[in-house]
């Protein structure tokens, strides 16, 4: 204090000679008056060059500030340089507390020479401290301020730790052990000698001083606003993350309680067990209104980063859906306080962009996501805005991948990972989606709600909005908007199920087909229902034949025939394969005992799609397995011929050389046949060797050599063969028009030639076959026309 006195005396003369002269008492009110002002402004000069430069003397920017501000929003910080700062602080307000205090005392020796109200006066007087100290504000003071409340957080925490026994623990509280025992996670002193007492003694009164002043919002508002929102993040990265089988919101808004508001309100010398505004008489208004004022803003701060860290995970949480039902739960709670669908939908895209919308992802997966994209989002959001503006870019990129459809039918018939096979079985309401939108608005029109604002949605056309209510199986199927083509792609699926499974299962894919009917209708399934009578009609023929004592005496080997109609089924691929003499007859014995049991029929044989039982003999084994008949063919003539070149034997069977070597590939693989110069194979006459023929069944040696080829036609076959029927009308319109574009062309066939054939084209698929066209040499393609090769 007489160090202040001293500087007081020579940095305020006038101050000094008014107060020691015996006749300032006997001066008028106007000359009083005038001179009081006169030395408030010596006084105000001396708190702006001594009071507030050594209070900010104490925040000057060294190399501990330094490196402390690179570490301002680190938790597990150095505690040793924190201290440091610490005292700085702790020193600051110490020494700003005495010149305050000597302030006062002049202050009072002056009223009483003015006659003025002491209270007035000590008002006026904490106006100016605050304002000079606060023009002043070095620009590193922050970090001062920083270091001295999170050691005030630390030890508070600590100590009441220990006395609520709250067993609730924070990033930083990473125990350190040495040689003389552990430290103390408080005032990182030895357990034994810990100082969290006199720590928090000396920062109870640092607050007092401040708030004495009215400078502690001020001055440490930022910094222990920044304080506890980083640790609120960190509580919710530990006790949050990655755990979406609970509910976290109330545990959240529990701990805000007990640690943060609990520490603010000790901080502020609030009650703890008070927290309306209304009972807090023993407290400053503004203190009690400071306190609820960031309650307020810590609670909508809860809320955001909880919800922002639920959408940083929303993929996982997708994939685990409906286990993870909880924290979607939570995030609905947070999005009716804060507005986040646009950061919803900004990390969903491009989380499902960068996870599943790559080469890299097979088809199924992506469509097992798009699944259950579409169950959580739209648990989530019922308007289905979210969800229709989401999925978009996954609908975009399925659609450009030719399994999609063969993906979803197989989901639908079968059980996998995309649950459509459990959805088709829901039995839903098997109209089309706009239709019935459209008839139920104004039945339901109470549970209407209006779209979510700030997403631009007035661009999207109606229809698209309407089917924002479709079911999981019309979204999938909408990938295409058509109808037609998955039931076209179910049909080629069943063929081939049909045709390669030796085991037929007619209960299942009875009940497939008629869930499928419930959904899609029976006119487009009525060619499947024909291909399972083909089925059952085929074995039922197949027993009489079989019985027919005729073709029993003359047969030398079984035959089991599958009989089709052609019509109905798909089409088949164009190979083909000759079948030997002895074999041949065989075939031609069945198709006389059919045509006797069916009169005016005959049968059409395809000897390459089939399965054939098979003895290999060699040396001392004897392999037993089952082939394709081309397969089959191919081995079978090396029992007469031993060796044979490519192109002889391509000639024999009437299979081109290319398709042939790679059905040889197989015998070669399994070491049965080799190839002794380039283009010349030979049967091998040795021993058979042990390949892998004896540890894997043939039903899966077979799939894998074969590659599962379809026996169908290719889509794109399947397709043009379709387009085929409309080949006369291109002649007759080219021939009449000379020259059309391709829009001219689609629009005549949609108008006059698709009536009743039942046959649904894009102007894409058209473009796809006239180029074909053109590549025959039928049609020429020049300036955007087509006519006529001449």
């Amino acid at each position: 204090m007489e160090t202040i006195c001293q500087e007081f005396t020579e940095n305020c003369p006038i101050f000094k000679e008014c107060m020691e002269d015996p006749e300032i008492h006997s001066l008028d009110s106007d000359t009083i008056d005038y001179v009081y002002e006169i030395l408030w402004l010596e006084l105000s000069a001396f708190v702006r060059n001594k009071l507030a430069t050594t209070f900010w003397s104490h925040f000057q920017y060294n190399e501990n500030c330094a490196q402390f501000c690179s570490e301002f929003k680190d938790l597990e910080v150095d505690v040793p340089r924190q201290l440091e700062l610490f005292e700085n602080f702790v020193n600051a307000v110490k020494g700003l507390d005495g010149y305050y205090q000597f302030l006062q005392q002049t202050m009072h020796k002056l009223d009483e020479i003015s006659h003025k109200d002491f209270s007035k006066s000590t008002e006026r007087l904490n106006e100016l401290v605050r304002g000079i100290l606060l023009s002043q504000l070095p620009t590193h003071f922050n970090r001062v301020v920083y270091a001295f409340y999170s050691i005030a957080f630390r030890v508070c925490f600590q100590l009441r730790k220990s006395l609520t026994k709250v067993k609730k623990t924070l990033s930083f509280e990473t125990e350190v052990i040495k040689e003389n025992g552990s430290l103390c996670k408080g005032c990182n002193q030895i357990t034994n000698k810990c100082k969290c007492q006199e720590l928090l003694m000396t920062i109870n009164r640092v607050n007092e001083k401040l708030l004495q002043l009215e400078l502690l919002d001020r001055l440490a508002g930022q910094c222990m606003t920044s304080l506890v929102q980083l640790h609120i993040k960190e509580h919710i990265k530990d006790t949050c993350y990655g755990i979406f089988d609970r509910s976290h919101i109330k545990s959240l808004f529990m701990w805000l309680e007990d640690v943060i508001i609990t520490w603010l309100r000790d901080i502020f010398h609030v009650d703890p067990l008070d927290e309306s505004v209304e009972k807090m008489e023993c407290a400053d208004t503004k203190t009690a209104s400071a306190i609820q004022g960031l309650k307020v803003k810590l609670t909508f701060f809860v809320y955001e980063n909880f919800a922002l860290s639920i959408i940083e995970q929303f993929f996982s949480i997708i994939i685990d859906f409906p286990d993870s039902v909880p924290a979607i739960d939570d995030l609905k709670i947070c999005m009716e306080k804060i507005n986040l669908r646009s950061q919803i939908i900004k990390s969903l895209k491009t989380s499902l962009e960068a996870r599943i919308l790559h080469p890299g992802v097979n088809t199924m997966d992506i469509l097992t996501g798009y699944v259950a994209a579409i169950k959580a989002i739209r648990y989530l959001d019922n308007s289905g805005v979210i969800l229709e503006i989401v999925t978009g870019p996954i609908k975009e990129y399925l659609r450009k991948r030719n399994d999609t459809v063969r993906c979803v039918v197989t989901s639908l018939t079968e059980e996998g990972p995309t649950d459509l096979s459990e959805e088709l079985a829901k039995g839903e309401n098997t109209k089309d989606a706009v239709v019935s939108k459209t008839s139920d608005d104004l039945a339901d029109w109470e549970n209407w709600q209006p779209d979510p604002i700030g997403l631009e949605n007035s661009s999207q056309p109606p229809v698209v909005k309407m089917v924002r209510s479709a079911d999981i199986i019309s979204m999938v199927v909408d990938i295409y908007g058509s109808k037609e083509l998955f039931m076209s792609e179910y049909r080629n699926l069943l063929a081939d199920r049909l045709l390669s499974q030796l085991e037929f299962n007619p209960e299942k894919e009875l009940r497939n087909l008629e869930l499928l009917k419930l959904r899609f209708g029976e006119p487009l399934l009525h060619n499947c229902e024909v291909m399972l009578k083909d089925i059952t009609d085929s074995k039922r023929i197949n027993s009489h034949i079989q019985s027919d004592p005729k073709y029993n005496e003359s047969k030398q080997f079984d035959i089991s025939s599958l009989i089709i109609s052609a019509q109905f089924w798909p089409s088949f691929n164009k190979e083909t394969v000759e079948l030997p003499e002895e074999i041949a007859n065989e075939f031609k014995k069945y198709t006389k005992s059919y045509e006797d049991y069916k009169g005016n029929r005959t049968l059409n044989w395809r000897s390459v799609t089939g399965r054939v039982n098979i003895a290999i003999e060699m040396g001392q084994r004897t392999l037993e397995m089952t082939v394709a008949p081309m397969l089959a063919v191919i081995i079978y003539h090396f029992q007469n011929k031993t060796e044979w070149s490519l192109e002889d034997l391509s000639t024999t069977v009437k299979i081109p050389p290319s398709i042939l070597k790679r059905r040889i590939a197989f015998w070669q693989s399994h070491g049965i046949i080799l190839e002794s110069q380039p283009g010349i194979f030979k049967l091998n006459e040795n021993d058979l060797p042990k390949t892998q023929l004896d540890k894997e069944p043939i039903s899966e040696i077979i799939a894998e050599d074969e590659g599962n080829e379809s026996a169908m036609a290719s889509a794109s076959d399947q397709r043009e063969e379709e387009l085929q029927v409309f080949w006369s009308y291109i002649v007759g319109m080219l021939t009449n028009l000379d020259s059309l574009p391709i829009e001219r062309i689609h629009q005549m066939l949609k108008l006059f030639a698709t009536n009743g054939s039942g046959v649904e084209f894009t102007q894409d698929d058209l473009k796809v076959f006239l180029q074909r066209k053109v590549r025959d040499h039928k049609l020429i393609y020049s300036g955007g026309v087509y006519q006529l090769a001449r």
